[in-house]
């Protein structure tokens, strides 16, 4: 059944049409993605399909009693009620209670969320959850969403990924979340150059339709398409403890990337790592942090190596930000010890754009830190670098005054990456950035030699550019997550089921106290014995990458990593099952 129909529709703001002649249809049950540069119309199309924007000309027309259920990128509402008036508006208590699906809602997105509080001074990640609590508890036939994944956390990104699957409504969602469009959609379109190209599948599925259409139509865009050739080799990979998987056959995309050399030369990298930081980045000891009355980190231990690569998990609040201002120097411990190597510079990425002159102009900017600086083997210069992440020809004279919030979060990431730091901190690098400059940015940062901490709710772009994931799990310590992701949301499920079950079992959980304080004894005990092997097998890449000309020594070392990766895995596999008991 056909619910929306647009036929020749035109959209300008200015003298250039955003869209152009454009035709499309909806049917009942399509599940669609819209994926395309910022600014280049994507907003505008969902907006005009929902008749909220009128066309300038063409013609929209709506299956008869159409109802549509739209998520905008600004979260308002109505007066300044209550979270639970906004939700529910004029339900009764006995309505919604006795909804199974209404419940689930609440739980998944408002289960921390005082519904007594007025909307208005609610943090933007609670309104966004709001907003879209209020999308999601009435029917519809046609849900559309802009941009539904910004400021929420990773696990509720999965929670609404669950529930839009199993919604019977028909879906057109705007998201630069690729993670999100592979797991929700299975058909895409790309808004360009005021038209819009149509494709089969999610977003995987996507990038392989237009790498193979680039490819036949021999396009002069050389460096686009081995970007996508470069993402599909990621995608084809296949990496430990990583399950996201991409909807497509990865065999049929052999002959198209079959000469993509590898992703990251890991070795390469870890040698030009260790050669600019030495053995020592930074090693944290016993550190306890507090912030007002609350704890964040107490007796924590943590290594970061030359050439790491890590991801941190982690919920609002719980830390993630404050962990990034401790290896800065920005905060300082209560007690412990954090050691920095002689040699480290670390650069920044904070949430803030406030460090940013808004008189300058945009290659002015760049330029005042560095004018030419080295990217793995190539030399770039500042405007070269500034084309990659979007600023093209006139663009690069703009006034940063005049820039959007995305343009300046691009321009705030290069200003490090021209001061040539070995230390990368991102906190949430990919906000306001479109797919494009993200592949972009995820390039670059491929054949960067140092050590990286990325802070990020963006699944795809953590397991991108980064090599093994840890979390703060609110227990003070950084936990090592050997499963990735997946394993994250698993040990943050069982914690929210233990606490529910908790609050009922309490007495009877009191006869395994003893039992359960041996459990987490040994379980510190494993931990510290995985983080010594952990740092052990990175001083041995080290050491193979120093002595990749000495076989014998090569054969030496390599021995010995097998036995540490070994030994490694077996305490890992004693630690998730001990936790899992302990849980249970």
């Amino acid at each position: 059944m056909n619910l929306i129909n647009v036929a020749d529709v035109t959209k300008a703001y200015g003298p250039k049409p955003l869209l152009h002649g454009v035709s499309l249809g909806v049917d009942a049950g399509d599940r669609i993605g819209v994926v395309g540069r910022n600014g280049d119309g994507k907003t505008t199309l969902v907006s005009i399909l929902a008749k909220r924007v009128p066309p300038d000309d063409g013609r929209v027309t709506h299956a008869r009693d159409l109802r549509i259920a739209l998520l905008t990128q600004r979260d308002e509402f109505p007066g300044r009620g209550s979270v639970r008036d906004v939700v529910l508006g004029e339900r009764h208590e006995h309505e919604w209670a006795g909804d199974a699906r209404i419940r689930d809602i609440f739980t998944g997105l408002l289960g921390d969320v005082d519904l007594d509080a007025a909307v208005g001074e609610l943090s933007g990640g609670e309104r966004r959850r709001v907003a879209l609590a209020r999308l999601l508890v009435p029917e519809s036939d046609v849900v559309v969403l802009d941009e539904p994944t910004n400021h929420l956390d990773i696990e509720a990104i999965d929670w609404l990924a669950r529930r839009l699957r199993e919604r019977a409504a028909a879906l057109i969602v705007v998201t630069h979340d690729r993670w999100f469009l592979d797991e929700v959609t299975d058909r895409t379109w790309e808004v360009v150059d005021g038209g819009v190209e149509r494709y089969e599948g999610g977003y995987s599925a996507y990038t392989l339709a237009k790498a193979q259409r680039d490819r036949i139509a021999a396009a002069a865009e050389d460096k686009r398409q081995n970007l996508l050739r470069k993402e599909l080799a990621w995608l084809r990979r296949g990496p430990r403890a990583r399950t996201s998987k991409p909807r497509f056959r990865v065999d049929a995309a052999q002959a198209l990337i079959a000469d993509v050399p590898p992703l990251r030369d890991e070795v390469e990298l870890t040698r030009f790592a260790t050669a600019r930081l030495g053995k020592t980045v930074y090693d944290l000891e016993d550190v306890t942090v507090a912030a007002g009355d609350q704890t964040i980190f107490e007796r924590m231990t943590w290594r970061l190596g030359p050439g790491d690569r890590v991801g941190v998990l982690g919920r609002n609040g719980s830390g993630k930000t404050t962990l990034l201002r401790l290896l800065t120097g920005a905060i300082a411990p209560i007690s412990g010890r954090v050691t920095r190597g002689k040699t480290v510079q670390p650069a920044h990425l904070s949430q803030e754009l406030t460090e940013l002159d808004p008189a300058r102009r945009v290659l002015e900017s760049v330029e005042e830190i560095k004018r030419r600086i080295t990217v793995g083997k190539r030399d770039w210069t500042a405007g070269q670098l500034l084309e990659r992440l979007g600023f093209r020809g006139d663009a690069q004279w703009t006034p940063v005054a005049d820039l959007s919030g995305g343009e300046r979060r691009r321009l705030q990431l290069l200003r490090l990456l021209m001061g040539e730091p070995n230390v990368l901190l991102l906190d949430e690098p990919t906000n306001d950035l479109d797919i494009e400059t993200l592949t972009e940015l995820e390039d670059l940062l491929d054949g960067w030699p140092g050590t990286l901490v990325v802070v990020s709710h963006d699944r795809y772009f953590l397991e991108r550019v980064t090599d093994h994931v840890v979390a703060l799990l609110g227990d003070g310590r950084i936990s090592m997550l050997p499963g990735g992701v997946d394993e994250y949301l698993s040990r943050r499920e069982t914690a929210k089921n233990a606490d529910r079950t908790g609050r009922n079992a309490a007495p009877a959980r009191s006869n395994d106290a003893a039992r359960g304080w041996r459990a987490r004894k040994e379980l510190d005990r494993l931990e510290r014995r995985i983080d010594k092997l952990t740092a052990r097998a990175a001083e041995l890449h080290a050491e193979l990458a120093a002595h990749a000309t000495d076989y014998e020594r090569l054969l030496e070392l390599n021995g010995e990593l097998q036995s540490i990766e070994a030994e490694r895995a077996q305490a890992e596999d004693e630690w998730l099952q001990l936790a899992a008991d302990l849980d249970a």
